[in-house]
């Protein structure tokens, strides 16, 4: 594989670009590998969504699209950013069992640790913001191991 491969899709913030973006994400990374059936694939499938709804739910209309770029760096790091052009950042929220919403940066949080991953934020030059992950890159044939656990 090549020492660092690059993709990105831009999509209008709206409801049914979520699915678009999970489908890009997960396909991309099936050309580059990851098998769309392994529990690696779907946990980048919902951080995919989380991202992707929050760039939609939180830009309150301020950014009419959202970018997904994805990148792989020498079969080591996966790195997944949603960038939007609203400039506040997400706010870190208790996750209260009875919510009904608001636990989207929890989950994603959650699941990067989880993998050895980390979670990052980066204003954007145009104002806005990037919201990305970074991953261990481990491919593996066992559909039960997820990314960064050999």
């Amino acid at each position: 594989m090549a020492d660092h491969l690059e993709a990105s899709v831009t999509l209008p913030s709206d409801p049914a670009s979520v699915s678009a973006a999970r489908t890009y994400v997960v396909g991309t990374l099936a050309e580059w590998g990851l098998s769309s059936d392994t529990e690696a694939a779907d946990t980048v499938r919902l951080i995919v969504s989380e991202l992707a709804t929050n760039a939609v739910q939180h830009t309150f209309g301020q950014s009419p699209t959202f970018t997904v770029d994805i990148a792989l760096d020498r079969d080591e790091h996966l790195r997944i950013g949603v960038t939007d052009g609203h400039p506040r950042f997400p706010k870190r929220l208790p996750a209260a069992v009875q919510q009904d919403n608001g636990r989207g940066m929890v989950i994603i949080r959650c699941l990067t640790a989880e993998c050895g991953g980390r979670l990052r934020v980066r204003p954007t030059r145009e104002g806005g913001k990037t919201v990305f992950i970074e991953l261990p890159w481990t491919l593996t044939t066992d559909p039960a191991t997820p990314p960064g656990r050999p």
